[in-house]
């Protein structure tokens, strides 16, 4: 057994985990760096990346089916589920490298290839290491979580981790979740040639913006996806090429794959935590604003403590505790400026507040603006001016931006810089943008906060015609 000490043991090498270690090494700190399961997390080889590129895949084919509209014939695209797949590989392999062994070894980090579990407060053991650390960084993130459904055990089914293995393409695929992960992947099926069901037991995308995404989601049944809400799965039967799924109100729902897609759970079970004092609650481990754990030598970061779960949390929180890990100087989680989107098409993007949120804590002073996406040339020239942005502002600040429609993942990032720097709307509208780009709908957007107050304005009126009385 080979004893280790080290200033900093990273458990988890998925984005947050990578973002520490090469951070933590290459500001002269000694780092061990812990992976039993594959370099580069979730998001490299079963999430993000693998969907965007089947997302891509579905693009292309759907372009070819809607191009008409351009003045180019339209075309039925012939889909080879297997080449598509390999794009998909090929996408995981260029990135690869990145988060390889290899790269953090040359960075100074030493990779041991093993699962880690605690042996006490300040000790991980990993295969045939025991590592002493002086600070430990769990970022061991999450899974899929499949819920105890009668007969689930007995059928095929997918998850995000297996999907993107499949070589055959689904005739029709049911998909139990009507969250990001599902609804991305229905698209992308759909586009793709197969027919697609979702089952989701209470509202798709529910838990943004009931109206942005009520806009997607029509856009999606436009599109010939079957979403059925309020189907709380009781049941599920059959056998490869036929499963079956129940709803608890009776509804029956027939075809030839099964994806589960209903959350995720943190992936703690090996850790041991007891032996360290770390305390967990059903979300995952718990945490204060600082990123530390119960035992105060121990963080924890991204989808494991149970809060958002998206990679670029993990990258953030990554950054809070190498300063307070590294140079002992304090340091807390903000959650306001976090933005997240769904890359279905169209897209949904929200950073800060909903307006519900909004609207139940700044109550009569919130200002509510709104554009409409159909305002914007470029997009009217690319056939895509449908949609909506959506700024909640409180005294000239924005507490929150929600956008539905084309890039609107690209477009948060704008309020995501605005409202981290508590920047005001006047900010945004003294912003000078290209025409025509599809970002001016910022702009615009900022310029529809100031204009009842330029242009409804008697006061404004009667200042401006007194001036010109006098103006040589």
């Amino acid at each position: 057994m080979e004893r280790i000490k080290t200033d900093l043991l990273v458990i988890g090498a998925g984005s947050g985990g990578l973002s520490v270690a090469a951070g933590a090494v290459q500001m002269g700190a000694d780092v061990v760096l812990l992976e039993g399961h594959r370099m580069g997390g979730d998001c490299l080889n079963f999430g993000c990346v693998p969907s965007k590129a089947l997302l891509a895949s579905a693009k292309v084919a759907h372009t070819q089916a809607h191009a008409a509209v351009f003045g180019v014939a339209d075309q039925v695209p012939q889909v080879d589920y297997a080449a598509v797949k390999d794009h998909v590989a090929d996408v995981i392999a260029q990135i690869e490298p990145n988060d390889s062994v290899e790269r953090f070894e040359g960075l100074g980090v030493r990779v041991i290839s093993e699962y880690g579990q605690f042996l006490g407060a300040n000790e991980v053991q990993a295969g045939e290491h025991v590592i002493e650390a002086r600070r430990i960084v769990i970022a061991t993130g999450s899974s899929p979580f499949v819920p105890p459904i009668p007969g689930l055990d007995s059928v095929p089914y997918e998850t995000n981790e297996t999907l993107f293995e499949l070589r055959e393409k689904p005739e029709h695929l049911l998909i139990v979740g009507g969250g990001p992960i599902g609804m991305e992947m229905a698209q992308a099926h759909l586009r793709l040639g197969c027919k697609v069901t979702v089952i989701e037991g209470e509202k798709a995308l529910g838990r943004d913006d009931p109206e942005m995404a009520a806009f997607v989601l029509d856009q999606l049944r436009e599109e010939g996806l079957v979403i059925e809400e309020g189907a709380l799965a009781a049941q599920i039967s059959g056998e490869a090429g036929a499963i079956r799924v129940e709803a608890k109100d009776g509804r029956v729902f027939e075809g030839s794959h099964l994806l589960m897609a209903v959350g995720r759970k943190p992936n703690i079970d090996r850790l041991n935590l007891e032996v360290a004092g770390i305390e967990t609650t059903r979300a995952g481990i718990k945490v204060d604003q600082s990123l530390k754990t119960s035992n105060r030598r121990v963080y924890a970061i991204g989808d494991v403590t149970g809060g958002k779960q998206f990679t670029h949390v993990a990258g953030y929180h990554a950054g809070v505790i190498i300063r307070s890990a590294l140079f002992g100087l304090p340091a807390k989680e903000r959650k306001d400026h976090i933005p997240h989107a769904t890359y279905t098409d169209p897209e949904l993007a929200q950073v800060g507040m909903t307006e519900a949120e909004a609207r139940a804590a700044h109550g009569d002073a919130l200002e509510v603006v709104r554009f409409d996406l159909h305002h914007n040339d470029r997009l009217i020239a690319e056939r895509k001016a449908k949609g909506l942005i959506k700024a909640m502002v409180v005294k000239g600040r924005p507490v929150g931006v929600s956008i539905a429609g084309h890039q609107a993942g690209e477009h948060i990032n704008l309020w995501a810089l605005v409202i981290a720097n508590r920047m005001k709307m006047g900010q945004v509208a003294s912003m000078v943008s290209p025409y025509p780009t599809v970002g001016e709908i910022n702009k615009r957007a900022a310029g529809a906060y100031f204009s009842p107050r330029l242009f409804d304005s008697p006061r404004v009126k009667r200042v401006v015609r007194f001036v010109q009385r006098w103006l040589p």
